[in-house]
């Protein structure tokens, strides 16, 4: 115990508590991209985003559907790389502060860096696996 500062005997809870906090950000606007998906699409036509409708698709799928099951703890592993190159995608594509200037260049360079610690949450998740707070659980244990 010493040097953990009693980490082994929180660990699943965290665990539960932290996959629900990584992945809330993309469940809410996950689900708002659902219920406006004609929006998304615009949105996503308008910011030259290619394949807008497919892009759309799959940032519903990605951000709700996964966010969800991540959640839930249900496939986490898998999941959590999926998310981790899908945030990187979108931080790639959504917040180029590299060719903005101004106010403009710091608020994407804070939302890049804020989806690179995402991608770092995930990659912890995907070594750490759900926990035993977690359908992944239930389901080895059948």
């Amino acid at each position: 115990m010493r040097g953990t500062f009693g980490a082994e005997k929180v660990s699943d809870a965290v665990l539960l508590v932290a996959r629900v906090l990584l992945v809330l950000v993309f469940v809410i606007f996950g689900w708002k991209k659902l219920i406006g998906f004609g929006g998304t699409v615009a949105y996503f036509s308008h910011s030259g985003v290619p394949l807008p409708f497919l892009a759309a698709v799959i940032a519903v799928m990605t951000e709700f559907f996964a966010g969800i099951a991540i959640a839930l703890g249900l496939f986490t592993r898998p999941l959590a790389l999926l998310m981790a190159l899908y945030t990187l995608g979108t931080a790639l594509l959504g917040h180029k502060f590299w060719t903005l200037a101004g106010t403009a260049r710091l608020e994407n360079e804070i939302n890049f860096l804020k989806n690179v610690g995402l991608i770092g949450g995930f990659l912890l998740l995907y070594l750490s696996g759900a926990g035993r707070y977690s359908l992944d659980d239930k389901i080895d244990a059948l």
